[in-house]
């Protein structure tokens, strides 16, 4: 489940992403607490959603304070199901924590809070880590197989949707740089002309004049550009854009 990019570190951008944008935990609070419904009426269910990147764990949503200290006990054993859905890219069902051998320590300490049923689904994978759907549930065998495919679409609906936020932060940081770049070559080109016009020399001279300028003084030719603009004019220079 959720979309294994490979080389690319999409764990990292979307941990970027999680720290910058109120909409996105926003999001991820609410999708908690809607999963945590899947089983209204027949179970209460409790959810976190597990953030794992270079080692490292996080809870960083829950539909509830008991959902994410359940999901705590996990990263103090450094086991668990979410734990191993992240690793393996594959859903683990712990159906009844009495009688499944896989982490007996972190069961026995589950146990303790009253809960039986657990599952981890992945929502996102990368090679630095991953992130989990994680669900709890007092009673024993309350994630059917109907149950955890529900689940298990639900959760790619949202992998899907936090897919297109990361490309979104792409498209607009990719945009933010490009202006950058366009306001930098502006700043390059009236610099050029202010050396044509001070030394009656041709543009290729002033390209070659402000070169060995920046090279001599050891600043960035952007830099250097927009101080001479600076210099010469009153007010900093500005690219417009045609929306």
């Amino acid at each position: 489940m959720g979309e294994n990019i490979g080389e690319v570190s999409i764990v990292e951008r979307f941990q970027a992403l999680i720290l910058v944008s109120d909409t996105l935990k926003f999001y991820l609070e609410g999708f908690a607490g809607h999963a945590a419904t899947v089983l209204e009426g027949s179970a209460e269910v409790l959810c976190a959603v597990t953030l794992k990147r270079d080692h490292h764990v996080a809870t960083v949503a829950s539909s509830s304070l008991e959902a994410t200290a359940l999901d705590e006990i996990q990263y103090g054993y450094g086991e668990g199901p979410s734990l191993h859905a992240i690793d393996t890219g594959n859903t683990a069902v712990v159906a009844d924590i009495r009688t499944d051998m896989r982490w007996p320590d972190y069961f026995d300490a589950v146990k303790a809070q009253g809960y039986y049923s657990v599952l981890g689904v992945p929502l996102i994978r990368g090679h630095d880590g991953g992130v989990t759907v994680n669900l709890y549930a007092r009673e024993p065998h309350v994630f059917t197989p109907r149950t955890i495919e529900r689940i298990e679409s639900y959760t790619a609906e949202a992998a899907l949707t936090l897919q297109l936020a990361l490309r979104s932060s792409d498209h607009e940081r990719t945009a933010a740089h490009l202006r950058a770049a366009m306001e930098s070559r502006t700043n390059i080109d009236i610099a050029v002309g202010i050396i044509v016009a001070q030394n009656r020399c041709n543009p290729t001279e002033a390209i070659r004049i402000l070169q060995r300028a920046s090279n001599g003084q050891n600043i960035k030719l952007r830099t250097l550009a927009e101080q001479l603009v600076t210099s010469v004019g009153t007010t900093r220079a500005e690219t417009h854009f045609i929306p």
